[in-house]
């Protein structure tokens, strides 16, 4: 081990947080989290014989190591997979378990959503969060959370006594469906990083109570405050409020390459997603330091069904500019289109249209994850546009070629800007893809169930709750479906979809 190597390791701080191992080339090799960071990375270097082959070749390999302290072990976890799903480092993949990889899966279409665990996400129309790289922790924080947000771990049973659960406050009492809904996506706020958010609503909520000498359920906020705080101390392994900006390379490196005038602290990606003009829908995913905020992600439906992504891309951003939801979502710093040469003019078109030139557009080939901008000085620029530094694109050993009014910038797919663009343009795509399939399955089946004569509105509605689906309605026999509309229209809904 090198000195300065040695040197810089007596400076790890006692604190918890996720560390990076790299090689000789710079590259990242391996991403973990720690409860303290000071003794989980010196333990690499301080005794290898209980070591297996695998950590033993990591270990052989690290050359340098740097780190981001989170404020709680919690924090920890969720920007552990985070950096994990940008950088994919090949250790990650060759130590993982797969027995380990895990997701935690809530259904907000249900009229009474649980949260589960799952190791195989399916295209359910349910939320999916992680993956998470250590399922004890994900399980334990998790219990913790539920002191909190109190939560179904199973579909409950109607006209049930509340169970245990309940009575110790883990489950939902006395709440709406409305209520609980309400309460779960805190859950999901704090799972994506708002917990400063969340704590402030509470604390003011707090207050508000205690004003109104409402003093139960203040008490009852003042623990959920007291659950909180324990939680940071308690909980075993981030988040996106935590993440130090001056140490992610990528949005350092992608500042001097693009000649940005700040970090693009909040980067917005946006995808189009349909089948042959029909469904057409698009996605906006925020990434805030780097790290991606779901509860900032916003989708589009299309006014104009067309097979022309140019002109979808300009309807989508012309929209996300408008005076209305610059107000409400903010502005970014820098926007990725998923596309080349002819999505990015179409996007800067519109941003033009919006007289938002400020904003700086890139746009992201998925060919050879090529990265497109307008040539210097061409009229696309006027303000937003980016300023090539040749210095750092030759030290990032990357190259640049023009075609027509863009440049196009070649760079090593191993290097962490394309790691940090193709994270978000994989994530809109995922997005949009999502949201394309549900309109697409909601349309398939409204279109059936429309059919049947003397069906109207309610009663669909009433069979897709219970049921979920044509093909749960189908599977489900006559005394189910005549318990939930009555002898006389489940004779028409069978006799229609067993003929189908």
């Amino acid at each position: 081990m090198q000195e300065a190597f040695r040197k810089k390791l007596k400076t790890l701080p006692n604190s918890p947080g996720v560390y990076f191992h790299k090689d000789k080339t710079g590259e990242i090799i391996y991403v973990g989290k720690a409860a303290v960071l000071k003794n989980r990375v010196r333990q690499y270097f301080q005794n290898t014989r209980n070591m297996d082959v695998k950590t033993l070749a990591l270990v052989a390999e690290i050359t340098d190591t740097d780190w981001v302290e989170t404020e709680s072990e919690v924090d920890a976890l969720f920007l552990e997979s985070e950096m994990v799903k940008r950088y994919m480092p090949r250790y990650n993949i060759l130590l993982r378990d797969d027995r380990s990889l895990i997701y935690v899966r809530i259904d907000m279409k249900s009229q009474w959503p649980y949260v589960s665990l799952t190791r195989h996400p399916i295209d359910d129309d349910a939320e999916y969060f992680g993956p998470f790289y250590n399922g004890f922790a994900v399980k334990k924080a998790l219990r913790y959370l539920r002191r909190v947000f109190p939560y179904y771990t199973k579909p409950p049973k109607a006209n049930i006594k509340p169970d245990l659960d309940s009575h110790l406050g883990l489950a939902p009492a006395n709440m709406t469906s409305v209520q609980y809904k309400a309460n779960l996506r805190k859950l999901i706020n704090y799972i994506n990083g708002g917990r400063k958010s969340i704590v402030a609503n509470i604390e003011r909520d707090m207050r508000s109570a205690a004003k109104a000498q409402d003093y139960e359920l203040a008490v009852s906020l003042r623990n959920k405050l007291r659950n909180l705080k324990e939680l940071q101390s308690r909980i075993m392994f981030g988040d996106k409020e935590f993440l130090d900006i001056s140490k992610d390379m990528a949005l350092n490196d992608l500042t001097e390459l693009l000649g940005l005038k700040k970090v693009p602290v909040r980067i917005e990606g946006y995808d189009i997603s349909h089948m042959s003009g029909k469904q057409v829908v698009a996605s906006m995913v925020v990434f805030k330091n780097g790290v991606s905020d779901r509860g900032q992600y916003r989708k589009f439906k299309m006014k104009f069904e067309q097979n022309n992504d140019f002109a979808n891309m300009k309807e989508v951003i012309f929209r996300r500019f408008s005076p209305k939801n610059l107000s409400d979502w903010g502005t970014p710093d820098l926007v990725v289109i998923d596309g080349g040469k002819g999505q990015l003019s179409a996007a800067i078109e519109a941003r033009q249209e919006r007289t938002v030139d400020t904003i700086s557009f890139v746009g992201l080939a998925k060919k050879d994850e090529q990265i497109i901008t307008p040539l210097q000085g061409d009229t696309l620029q006027k303000g937003g546009g980016v300023t090539l530094n040749s210095e750092k694109l030759k030290m990032l050993d990357g190259y640049v070629t023009n075609s027509g009014n863009f440049s196009i910038i070649n760079l090593p797919k191993s290097s962490h800007i394309i790691r940090l663009l193709q994270r978000i343009r994989d994530e809109s795509h995922r997005f949009a893809v999502s949201y394309h399939t549900s309109l697409k399955r909601a349309g398939q089946t409204a279109s059936l169930l429309d059919e049947i004569p003397g069906i109207g509105s309610k009663t669909r509605s009433k069979l897709i709750r219970k049921f979920g689906s044509v093909r749960g309605v189908k599977n489900a026999n006559e005394s189910e479906i005549v318990s939930v509309i009555g002898r006389q229209k489940a004779k028409l809904v069978i006799d229609y979809i067993k003929g189908v």
